[in-house]
């Protein structure tokens, strides 16, 4: 299992949310790039981009500061917000990124999924984010009359790479992760599940990797990693069984 660092890019800064509302940011530096280089060197083995600007405007914001991130580590890189078509899928995987996370046009176009990853295998990520057992889109700023189960069931065989199961009301809130969601959904699909949202330390992490037995392959982190509350290099240790 891996520990994946997260950086979320708004008005080109690193900034965390609570709960995805835009208007409670905290800012924790104006140079994401120097953030990517500091959990490069703490061990991450892949880290996790959301452009924030880009998933409520539905288009690329942030492109210049992806490739600066991109260009400053050698570890793989995901990323999502404001992907909504070909064309902006194509232009992210050619700055170098390893994967791209689909989530509102996933909702609205299922096609396009299966048609991405026809076109780039094993490069498609599905994210799922969940409100009340209810999945949310646009940004988070809308929610959609489907369950987590339901929307991954509709990719199962598609191609994707993996899901990201985000709980949106403990993403930034280090209350800890949805263990109950994740294995459930981790349990009604053969896709690989990486799980976000909520980990607040050491305890978490203990908590999640034991989910690897029903197919979650990471956990993705932020806030914890940002107010000190959880030990990169710890947390990788633990998640390797070490």
């Amino acid at each position: 299992m891996i520990v994946i660092p997260a950086i979320d890019i708004k008005g080109g800064r690193c900034v965390r949310l609570k709960q995805g509302r835009l208007n409670e940011e905290t800012v924790f530096s104006d140079v994401p790039e120097q953030m990517a280089v500091k959990w490069f060197d703490m061990g991450a083995e892949r880290l996790h981009i959301v452009d924030l600007d880009g998933a409520v405007q539905g288009r690329p914001v942030n492109r210049n500061i992806i490739r600066k991130i991109v260009n400053a580590i050698s570890i793989p890189v995901e990323l999502g917000g404001g992907i909504r078509d070909m064309e902006t899928l194509e232009a992210y995987l050619d700055l170098g990124l390893s994967y791209v996370i689909l989530g509102t046009v996933a909702y609205k176009d299922p096609e396009f999924v299966n048609s991405a990853c026809v076109r780039f295998p094993g490069k498609i990520i599905l994210g799922i984010d969940a409100r009340d057992d209810r999945i949310a889109v646009e940004g988070w700023t809308e929610d959609a009359d489907l369950t987590p189960v339901n929307m991954a069931r509709q990719f199962e065989g598609s191609g994707i790479s993996a899901i990201i199961y985000t709980d949106i009301h403990r993403d930034g809130m280090r209350t800890g992760p949805d263990i109950n969601g994740t294995r459930a959904l981790a349990r009604a699909i053969k896709t690989p599940v990486i799980a976000s949202g909520g980990i607040s330390g050491i305890p978490d992490v203990r908590d999640i990797v034991p989910l690897e037995a029903d197919g979650v392959i990471g956990m993705i982190t932020g806030r914890a990693l940002y107010d000190g509350s959880l030990d990169l290099a710890e947390a990788i240790r633990i998640s390797k069984g070490k």
